[in-house]
């Protein structure tokens, strides 16, 4: 039986964490400079454990899904 999401140590314990993973996310995925991102909004689910950081560059916006407990970027959807 493996322990649940609180009490697991989380990798992304703050809101500054996951921000910089979703950039660093975007930055890679659309080859774009990660100073041109700016974050839009950030939300921490805390059932599921799940940061979501929304972020803008260009004329483009996306939301980076991440998991708190591995520190990965579960999912970016461009909105």
């Amino acid at each position: 039986m493996s322990p649940g999401i609180g009490l697991m140590k989380r990798r992304l314990e703050k809101e500054k964490d996951a921000i910089v993973l979703g950039i660093s996310g975007i930055a890679k995925k659309y080859d774009v400079k990660p100073e041109d991102i700016k974050t839009l909004e950030t939300k921490y689910h805390d059932d599921a454990g799940d940061w979501y950081v929304a972020l803008g560059w260009d004329e483009k916006k996306a939301i980076v899904q991440m998991d708190s407990v591995l520190g990965t970027i579960t999912e970016i959807k461009e909105i």
